[in-house]
């Protein structure tokens, strides 16, 4: 579900819905509800920033590219409080057209408020969770499904190591297969 005022969250959750993309004017209650529920959260900070910065150009209002600043930076702050409960966070981008080039840039900003190694499990093993995979994709087990990228570098250490595939990217596999 999309939502990101706390009243849109909190109604979403208490009807069930597992899955909250945006939520960046989350709320204490809202945080409670998603754990509660063991529910999940889709930040998206990078859609917000690249709106910030190709929004006008895309032909988004003045009203609406005010909006975009507003919620661009209670998201950080969402995201962070979030994390810091232990909400179970997935990575996604929402990203359209040419802003889609910038999706990996979602490592960069969340990097601010989140440890590289949730960074990590953010699109594979939470992700995974999510789906209703666990096990099954999102980790290097004996029967996992055998997609699996080989960069340069360590990304715990630096996860600059993910957003620069031109540069990084060594191998990937996908069903046990280098293509």
């Amino acid at each position: 579900m999309h939502a990101y005022h706390p009243r849109g969250i909190d109604r979403g959750l208490r009807a069930g819905v597992r899955c909250v993309e945006h939520g960046n004017l989350l709320d204490d209650e809202s945080i409670e509800l998603l754990l509660a529920n063991d529910a999940f959260l889709v930040p998206t900070l990078v859609t917000y920033e690249q709106l910030a910065l190709m929004g006008k150009q895309a032909g988004i209002s003045e009203a609406s590219h005010r909006k975009i600043s507003d919620v661009r930076h209670a998201g950080l702050d969402a995201l962070e409080k979030a994390h810091r409960a232990g909400v179970n966070i997935v990575y996604g981008t929402d990203l359209l057209g040419p802003m889609h080039a910038h999706q990996l840039d979602e490592f960069t900003l969340r990097a601010e408020v989140q440890p590289n190694a949730d960074l990590i499990r953010s699109p594979t093993t939470t992700a995974a969770c999510l789906l209703g995979m666990t096990g099954q994709i999102g980790t290097l087990t004996e029967g996992a499904h055998a997609d699996l990228l080989v960069v340069e570098g360590n990304p715990l250490e630096d996860i600059a190591t993910l957003t620069n595939p031109t540069k990084n990217l060594k191998h990937v596999i996908k069903a046990a297969k280098t293509i």
